[in-house]
């Protein structure tokens, strides 16, 4: 709990942190969820208690057994493998860690309502800075790059766009403060549905907390979390409870939209990325064929996309090159150009970075096709148990949980591809624990 409190203020945190106390704090939460994991398998081993199975138990013994062969393979260096290893697995051990550790109802009541009031906190931090039409983005901005020798601890935040444009409240960056607030505004919204889940007294804040967040998500310009909450919306409002209002409101949107298009004479094929451009531009502009010749020429997400296809997978097809090797945090943070240089490839997005801004893709070319496949199964298992745990349940908190769970793990599959979402340590931590809190409901009623 400490650590799904701390998280999304970590980023601004840090700003504040000594350089000789920086790697002790920036490891800090890492340090606890190994030592949680060591913990509860010595509580398991000791008490000879039955290890609670999950859905993806499986699927992921094949992972780490993939994992091992492409290191074994690619004769990835130790440190490096480990580093990669850690980057992909880190935040999935919360899932079995919480279904193990199995949360009492009262311990997930705490957690959900003090996650509201943070999304609530973020809201007015993110107003604030709006209003102040930028005043507060430097004192906000971790924008100071760290390192431990050659490793980059955090890489810090370039403000490429108008101050005051994009608002990121303590998170760092616009993106990361959008994903957090499409991922609780799904949960938020499944509980709506389940009224009978929220007690009254804070019905209220709830609602107003849901309302607020709208045009404080639309703010961030966060394409990536507009698309994300856009499908969860539809998942939990169209799909699961056949809510033809928000069926009919998505319809009249987009002909509005395409109303608007086709009167104005918008050139929507010629938009490009500005700093100072207008909510309907960055919305437009994702449509855009010279956005998309800009991505793939300026080395952005289209050329990552044709290359992880035609070169980096058939290059090793089935374990991949090797974790911490290609398009991820690890690879970046390590500066390794090793398999880039071997594929004649320039280093990540922009020829610099070294991340490629596609987990999947990432995944794909770390673990190859094995263990994509792996890594997958693994995720739509747990999202195909949230469904049916929110179909069947009869309580109406676990319902609205795991409906909520189901829709937000749709919006990071849309995340995931538009970014290394899976490695953000203001999104991923709640997806894994809330998941795990549905499977653990699960599991004790069976």
């Amino acid at each position: 709990m400490v650590l799904a409190f701390y998280l999304p203020f970590e980023p601004f945190l840090l700003k504040w942190v000594p350089e000789s106390l920086y790697v002790f704090a920036r490891f800090a939460p890492e340090v606890l969820i190994y030592g949680l994991c060591i913990l509860v398998f010595v509580q398991v081993v000791r008490s000879k208690a039955v290890w609670k199975r999950t859905p993806a138990d499986t699927p992921f013994v094949f992972f780490l057994l993939i994992l091992f062969f492409s290191v074994l393979i690619n004769a990835v260096p130790v440190f490096q493998a480990l580093l990669g290893i850690r980057q992909i697995l880190r935040f999935v051990l919360l899932f079995f860690l919480t279904v193990q550790l199995s949360p009492s109802r009262n311990w997930t009541r705490v957690l959900l309502f003090g996650l509201a009031v943070i999304v609530a906190i973020q809201l007015l931090i993110g107003t604030a800075q709006s209003l102040s039409q930028g005043a507060l983005d430097p004192f906000l901005l971790p924008a100071e790059r760290h390192t431990l020798g050659e490793i980059t601890l955090t890489a810090g935040t370039n403000q490429f766009w108008d101050p005051g444009q994009r608002i990121f409240g303590t998170m760092g960056r616009y993106d990361q403060l959008g994903t957090f607030l499409a991922f609780f505004m799904i949960i938020g919204l499944a509980f709506v549905y389940e009224k009978e889940s929220i007690p009254k007294k804070y019905r209220l804040f709830i609602a107003s907390v849901l309302m607020f967040s709208i045009p404080v998500l639309a703010f961030t310009y966060s394409r990536s979390a507009w698309f994300g909450f856009f499908i969860g919306l539809l998942f939990v409002s169209v799909y699961m409870r056949r809510d033809r209002r928000v069926l009919i409101g998505a319809i009249a949107v987009f002909s509005l939209l395409g109303i608007y298009l086709i009167a104005s004479h918008s050139d929507v094929k010629g938009l490009a990325d500005a700093p100072d451009q207008t909510l309907a531009h960055r919305f437009l502009e994702s449509f855009s064929a010279r956005r998309f010749q800009g991505e793939y020429y300026g080395l952005g997400r289209v050329y990552w996309l044709t290359q992880t296809v035609e070169i980096v997978v058939p290059s090793a097809p089935f374990f991949g090159v090797g974790p911490g090797r290609y398009g991820g945090g690890a690879v970046s943070a390590l500066g390794d150009k090793t398999v880039y240089e071997a594929l004649g490839l320039p280093f990540g997005v922009y020829g610099s970075d070294g991340y490629i801004d596609n987990n999947w893709l990432s995944l794909w070319g770390e673990t190859g096709t094995l263990g994509l496949i792996a890594y997958l199964t693994m995720y739509v298992s747990i999202f195909l148990a949230c469904v049916r745990v929110a179909r069947s349940s009869a309580d109406p908190e676990t319902r609205a949980l795991a409906l909520g769970v189901a829709g937000a793990m749709l919006a990071v599959m849309v995340n995931a591809s538009l970014a290394t979402a899976l490695e953000f340590r203001t999104l991923a931590p709640y997806m894994w624990i809330l998941a795990g809190i549905v499977i653990a409901r699960d599991s004790s009623k069976n």
